[in-house]
């Protein structure tokens, strides 16, 4: 399953807007079907992948808000790209267990980068981030 994903991803030449209208949620059927062995292979190419990739990857990984994709999207955060480090904060805002938020807390660079970003943010991002923030503390 791993490999069909990667291949989807990779192979994937439609617009961004068409990606993330349809293209996320056909990966997203994709990644429902993963068992342990596919969520190891894939967190091991992540990082060798292009930043591209990644993002569209990120955008979706939030299908079930498992483990795997929480640890996935905390690492694709140590990234110098902002747009990827947006998305990964935009996907996380959807893992609300107690589990998931101590693992976001636990991780204060995550913390201090979102405020650092906050001020010279756009009205849409700025939104997303504060909405980020009140979800992790509620």
């Amino acid at each position: 399953m791993y490999k069909d994903l990667d291949e989807f991803i990779t192979e994937y030449q439609h617009t961004a807007d068409f990606w993330y209208d349809v293209g996320c949620v056909m990966a997203s059927e994709k990644l429902s079907k993963f068992g342990s062995e596919d969520w190891q292979e894939l967190s091991s190419i992540v990082h060798n992948r292009p930043l591209e990739w990644q993002k569209k990857l990120a955008y979706c990984l939030d299908t079930s808000c498992n483990m795997y994709e929480l640890e996935i999207l905390l690492s694709l955060l140590n990234t110098e790209d902002e747009e990827l480090f947006e998305i990964c904060i935009d996907t996380l805002r959807s893992f609300t267990t107690q589990e998931s938020k101590q693992m976001i807390l636990d991780n204060p660079s995550i913390l201090n980068r979102v405020n650092d970003l906050l001020p010279k943010a756009g009205i849409v991002s700025k939104k997303m981030l504060e909405d980020f923030l009140k979800k992790l503390n509620a």
